[in-house]
């Protein structure tokens, strides 16, 4: 079983932009087209960057929006895919942001993809309603449609957390 860790920027960004550009062409494959995505810089911005493999062939990047932790991205390389990299990879993204003592774990997805808001549906996230969205929310949705991201239906999820120890 492939280890969850938290990432080492000077030995794990290379892969990580490759394993991330390589999990955005399965949209291409699914006929939604992107812009070309450098995480770089979402990588070093994050509170946490958990890493599956080594080398790495999946990622979860935290953040925090309207002081609940965000899920802003997720991702497995294709070759390493449907072998429950990333269902792992979620939960312990939600251990860790229960650690860190957040009650809600939020994230942005398309409706439509099966890897998208059905996969995370099927792990206790639900459509947070654009009536309960907070500033910061807002404001990523809106950054969000400014790059390009919004090119089909997308929705906002939450997930409450177990309470911190």
């Amino acid at each position: 079983m492939l280890e969850i860790r938290p990432w080492r920027e000077a030995t794990d960004l290379a892969r990580l932009v490759e394993v991330s550009q390589a999990a955005d062409r399965m949209f291409a494959d699914a006929g939604l087209i992107l812009p070309l995505d450098d995480p770089t810089d979402e990588l070093r911005s994050a509170a946490h960057v958990l890493v599956a493999g080594a080398p790495v062939v999946g990622f979860a990047v935290l953040t925090t929006v309207d002081g609940n932790a965000h899920l802003a991205s997720l991702g497995v390389h294709p070759d390493h895919g449907r072998r429950g990299i990333g269902s792992r990879l979620l939960a312990a993204a939600c251990a860790l942001a229960a650690e860190h003592g957040h009650t809600a774990i939020t994230l942005t997805t398309f409706v439509g993809l099966p890897w998208n808001a059905p996969f995370y549906a099927a792990r206790g996230f639900t459509v947070l309603p654009r009536e309960n969205w907070g500033p910061g929310m807002r404001d990523l949705w809106a950054a969000e449609e400014r790059a390009g991201i919004v090119v089909a239906p997308r929705t906002a999820m939450s997930r409450i957390l177990a309470e911190s120890a």
